[in-house]
């Protein structure tokens, strides 16, 4: 079960487009990818090639 982490300042942002995105801050605080292609993925996931940058 996955753990349920509040949200806080900082932690996610509006798109102009209406969309929430989450900032590397709460990304960080899940402590995992979810390999979705994060538009701040502290992990370095790359969508294209499927990989996690070390």
């Amino acid at each position: 079960m996955k753990k349920i982490i509040p949200i806080e300042d900082g932690d996610f942002y509006w798109t102009p487009e209406g969309y929430r995105c989450f900032t590397a801050q709460y990304l960080l605080k899940r402590e995992y990818c979810c390999e979705s292609g994060c538009r701040h993925c502290p992990y370095g996931f790359n969508k294209n090639t499927n990989s996690v940058k070390k």
